[in-house]
């Protein structure tokens, strides 16, 4: 028997807690290696700037997946504040996808 992988609906995935989307969506773009998720996702962090000494750009030698983890960690536990609804549909959104 073939099991399928189905892409969860908008439903299903707003009805999960911020913090199980943001580990569904780190995990997808850490095995696609897509740093520009974690980068797009950093610049909405409160605070994000000045923990990482970002200027809106990852760095000119380039970023990788693991620099992006080790930033989360840095800023996790962090209230999300006023960005929590901009990230819940960032990750939602690329989860989608």
């Amino acid at each position: 028997m073939l099991s399928f992988m189905t892409t969860p609906g908008f439903a299903e995935l707003d009805a999960l807690p911020t913090e199980e989307l943001r580990e569904r969506a780190f995990a997808k773009a850490r095995d696609k290696h897509d740093v520009r998720f974690f980068w797009s996702v950093f610049k909405h962090l409160p605070d994000a700037d000045e923990a990482a000494g970002l200027d809106g750009a990852p760095n000119s030698i380039g970023p990788t997946v693991d620099e992006a983890v080790a930033l989360w960690r840095e800023l996790e536990g962090r209230d999300l504040g006023e960005q929590e609804p901009l990230l819940r549909a960032a990750f939602i959104d690329y989860l989608s996808r």
